[in-house]
């Protein structure tokens, strides 16, 4: 997986990341949502690449273990997910954007202040285009990914093609891309905007 490592800005030192920059989706959702009918999905997750070793596996244990305490205030949930390349998904449910963007911050912090900030690959966030009907059902509309480079500190869609194995849609995510641009920090080169097939959010 050293190409996927090589997209997401993996390197040996890793500077420090504002964590503003993740916070702009917290404030470009609502613009989202009321001018453009881009809603929340409920779910969100950040992926990274687990150590075998007692340090790594008490600071991954003990933050999940306080989002899960969190979480019952304010509804969120999580679920732990190990892929086939040996990464690991945190996934969280809640319908709040604001509740999922601080779930993800807390993970990233978690491992930051470990030392273990150049594990952490990306985060990803599961909206749906609803148009005019935000009433909608979650699970309805065109599935819209924002994925957030947590190296680079930077945003980019990620827009599967409806009933299509594996293919993107471009168009719609360079479309997005001026939607975007003025919300929050874009990734500005198009070959990290890569697509996160099998990702697993509904």
């Amino acid at each position: 997986m050293g190409f996927l490592d090589s997209l997401f800005g993996r390197t040996k030192t890793v500077k420090q990341v504002r964590p503003d920059r993740l916070f702009a989706l917290t404030t470009a959702a609502l613009d989202l949502q009321t001018a453009h009918g881009i809603l929340t999905s409920g779910e969100a997750a950040i992926v990274f690449q687990p150590l075998a070793t007692g340090d790594f596996t008490q600071i991954a244990d003990d933050v999940e273990s306080v989002l899960r305490g969190t979480g019952e205030e304010t509804g969120t949930t999580i679920e732990r997910r190990d892929d086939e390349f040996g990464y690991r998904w945190m996934v969280l449910k809640d319908p709040d954007v604001d509740d999922q963007v601080v779930g993800v911050n807390a993970v990233m912090e978690s491992l930051q202040a470990g030392g273990y900030a150049d594990r952490v690959l990306c985060a990803v966030f599961a909206l749906r285009e609803a148009g005019v009907d935000a009433t909608a059902p979650a699970t309805s509309g065109r599935p819209i990914h924002l994925v957030y480079l947590a190296k680079r500190g930077t945003w980019y869609p990620f827009v599967p093609m409806p009933g299509a194995a594996k293919e993107r849609d471009r168009e719609r995510e360079l479309q997005l891309r001026a939607v975007l641009d003025p919300l929050m920090p874009l990734e500005p080169e198009l070959d990290r905007w890569y697509p996160l097939w099998g990702a697993p959010l509904g």
